[in-house]
């Protein structure tokens, strides 16, 4: 569909070492583009270690100086960025009243801090050339209440919420900011939640005890599925997309 259209277009995602991360980094590669594999995860990248069209760099989303120095390295050695995916994030599942301080602080470091840093060392950039796309892998528990994992969900909620606001101030400079909100999807965070060797057929169905409803599509996503979603916003015919939410659970919040 997209053949070769992201040639000569620097790609910038986080969270490369695994799952969604790096099925996204694979996508745009296969795409053409130049892509930064960034991930705190050093032998995570090394496995993917001669992949055509990318290049990796170590870095913590976490640590604004680090996150400046990568971009800066980026630009250096592939150009400025056109693309940024923020795809990084950790899951620290437990019961909202008993969050530890160390596991809410955890959370949102990566899933808000990070992308803000990320969003905001790109952005400049992206203004003065006046293109420039930034996706926020989110989640469909920032829209849904989840048990067990308010501080992922609330932390989704507000990366997604920043990405949007953030899409409404680039707008009039031509940088388009949207958000891709996952459902269960078989990578090593979703099968955290997995209590047996039953867990997506599991998952599939619901639960009624935690109020969580199934997946109508019946189908636990690929990290496939998700890259796919991603690199129809980034590209052209995704050009009049900005401040969306894109669900991809196979139905299962009923986009609530």
């Amino acid at each position: 569909m997209y053949g070769d259209s992201f040639r000569g277009r620097v790609a910038l995602v986080t969270g490369a070492a695994g799952g969604i991360g790096a099925a996204v980094a694979a996508a745009l590669a296969e795409h053409g583009a130049a892509v930064a594999s960034v991930d705190i995860d050093a032998d995570g990248l090394s496995r993917d270690a001669g992949r055509p069209n990318c290049r990796h760099y170590v870095c913590d989303v976490s640590d604004a100086a680090q996150v400046a120095d990568t971009v800066r390295r980026v630009e250096q050695d592939l150009g400025p960025v056109d693309i940024c995916v923020n795809a990084a994030g950790v899951l620290r599942p437990g019961p909202a009243a008993w969050i530890s301080d160390a596991d809410w602080a955890a959370t949102f470091a990566v899933n808000v801090t990070g992308v803000m840093q990320v969003s905001r060392a790109v952005a400049g950039q992206m203004t003065r050339r006046r293109r420039g796309v930034i996706i926020t892998v989110s989640s469909n528990a920032g829209g849904v209440p989840r048990a067990g994992m308010a501080a992922y969900a609330a932390s989704k909620a507000a990366s997604t919420m920043f990405t949007k606001c953030l899409g409404l101030e680039l707008a009039r400079h031509g940088v388009r900011c949207n958000v891709v909100a996952p459902g269960s999807t078989d990578t090593a965070m979703g099968r955290q939640l997995w209590t047996d060797d039953r867990g997506a057929d599991a998952v599939i169905a619901g639960d009624p005890d935690a109020f969580r409803v199934g997946i109508p599509l019946g189908r636990i996503a690929d990290p496939a599925d998700i890259a796919d979603a991603v690199v129809f916003l980034a590209s052209d015919a995704a050009r009049q997309i900005t401040m969306h939410d894109l669900y991809v659970d196979g139905g299962a919040s009923l986009r609530a």
